[in-house]
């Protein structure tokens, strides 16, 4: 009998995924985390307007949702001041990241990243066969000027910024942003990935016009919002870009319970201030740990906080295997120089007490 007959691109993928999620992780252990501060989810939880629309929602979850979903679009699109036709919603950024690549990459296309920026991206689009061209940090921060110079001298489809930026936290200023946007060359589309844009200072958004065509930005209501587990992402852009979406998408990949809550969630502003507050909070508390234990907590921009080991990738790996018997779940950059930091989800107290306790032992383990 014949095995699946692969296409010989999938053949020659390698059987990995981005991220290997705390569940399994758990389920490999044996017993759950005490603390889990990796994946970057919000802990504080989504609103309770959010709570009670869903609640209500799967009373009818025999009903597949709407295959647009108009309301939560056009509520959006409001929000934001353009149109709906900007606007597309989707299985979270990650799902929008694959439909995008599939739109736009075909086998040996160039795409332009970050060498240590989101996996996931990169994942999609190995998936579609594009030819990654990777451009280094500069410090702890993606390079803007890198990125474009890059995109400019392999003709890239795509060229990809994150800001705020993951796994470092770090970001740039909206004219920073602004100026890359300018300096796109012809044939290349910027993607903006905006997943942590809520806990940024002001001024790191740049007032993007939505119909820009050299553009589309990403964002999501996994991190603020407080809804990783209901997969909702959205995309702004120029509207024959967004209307391309309807020729890949799953249309009826939004289930009904997810829309209703991201449309409650973003009728719900002061829930939204409330978390900002206590992730600015938890960024404090992060930061007095390392200290306490002799590291650098990196600025940040997002809802975690990267923290500097103080040596190479071996030894934050060492650290973050000690957290791990610990019971503390967190995770670290993958590619060097970033690999020599580990990165803390911000959390309520008692998780972070968690982190105080098991921090020294690792590190003294580790060392």
């Amino acid at each position: 009998m014949t095995g699946p007959r692969f296409t010989d691109l999938v053949a020659s993928l390698p059987a990995t995924v981005p991220f290997v999620g705390p569940e399994t992780q758990e389920r490999a252990r044996g017993r759950p985390f005490r603390a889990r501060l990796g994946a970057n989810e919000s802990l504080f939880g989504p609103s309770p307007r959010a709570v009670a629309a869903m609640q209500e929602a799967a009373r009818e979850a025999w009903k597949y949702g709407d295959s647009t979903s108009h309301d939560l679009r056009a509520a959006l699109a409001a929000d934001l001041g353009v149109a709906p036709g900007n606007v597309m919603v989707g299985e979270g950024i990650d799902g929008l990241l694959g439909y995008l690549v599939r739109m736009l990459v075909a086998p040996g296309d160039p795409v332009v990243t970050s060498a240590g920026a989101y996996p996931t991206f990169n994942y999609h689009v190995a998936g579609f066969g594009g030819a990654l061209h990777l451009v280094p940090f500069a410090g702890d921060h993606e390079d803007p000027d890198g990125l474009i110079a890059r995109a400019r001298e392999v003709g890239a489809k795509l060229v990809y910024l994150s800001n705020p930026n993951n796994p470092m936290g770090s970001w740039h200023p909206a004219a920073r942003v602004q100026a890359m946007v300018e300096a796109v060359p012809e044939g290349t589309l910027m993607v903006l990935d905006e997943a942590y844009i809520e806990f940024a200072p002001t001024g790191t958004a740049p007032p993007i016009d939505p119909d820009d065509p050299r553009v589309i930005r990403l964002r999501t209501f996994s991190k603020a919002h407080g809804l990783a587990g209901a997969r909702v992402g959205y995309a702004i852009g120029a509207a024959p870009l967004i209307a391309g979406f309807d020729k890949v998408r799953n249309h009826f990949g939004m289930c009904r319970i997810s829309q209703a809550g991201a449309l409650a969630s973003l009728g719900d502003p002061a829930w939204l201030a409330e978390v900002g507050a206590q992730v600015a909070a938890a960024r404090d508390r992060i930061g007095a740990i390392a200290r306490a234990n002799g590291l650098v907590a990196l600025p940040s921009a997002t809802n975690f906080v990267t923290v500097d080991c103080g040596g190479d990738g071996a030894l934050a790996r060492a650290v973050l295997a000690g957290l791990a018997e610990r019971d503390v779940f967190v995770r670290m950059p993958g590619v060097a120089p970033l690999d020599r930091c580990i990165r803390i989800s911000a959390g309520p107290e008692d998780q972070l007490d968690v982190l105080a306790e098991a921090l020294p032992g690792a590190l003294a383990a580790a060392r």
